[in-house]
């Protein structure tokens, strides 16, 4: 029986809200050749093949994972120092999620499809967002 899909979970660091890290993205795309956004970790997944089947990168703001994007693929890109790297090619498109918590780490971390915050409804995706402190406590009480 199959696993089903695997998700990522990163930092946006530089980033204080969603809309940072559209217009960052949008600013950058623009200089690909294919126009997709992207994000080059050293580390390559391993498990490349779950994250492919449908798995988001689910980005954290300020202690709170607040959107995702569709992972498309993953290309092995080398930077000027000559090393390879895993450029995590991702979906235009980025989706905002229920707040939830996640403490501070490095580099991503593997989110179980089961235990990924669910998309925002449509009509509340285009609200403005909550200071981080105050979706942290509701999230702690389990609001929404």
């Amino acid at each position: 029986m199959a696993r089903g899909h695997v998700n990522l979970v990163k930092l946006c660091v530089g980033a204080e809200r969603v809309e940072d890290l559209i217009d960052w993205q949008a600013e950058r795309r623009a200089a690909l050749p294919d126009g997709l956004p992207r994000h080059v970790t050293r580390m390559w997944p391993k498990r490349a093949g779950e994250l492919l089947d449908g798995g988001s990168l689910y980005w954290v703001f300020k202690g709170m994972i607040l959107a995702r994007q569709g992972v498309l693929r993953l290309d092995e890109v080398t930077g000027e120092d000559g090393i390879t790297r895993c450029a995590i090619v991702l979906d235009p498109e980025v989706i905002r999620t229920e707040a939830v918590p996640r403490r501070p780490f490095q580099g991503w971390r593997y989110l179980e499809a089961d235990t990924a915050p669910r998309d925002l409804p449509a009509a509340r995706a285009q609200e403005d967002d909550l200071p981080p402190q105050l979706m942290a406590a509701l999230a702690e009480i389990g609001v929404r």
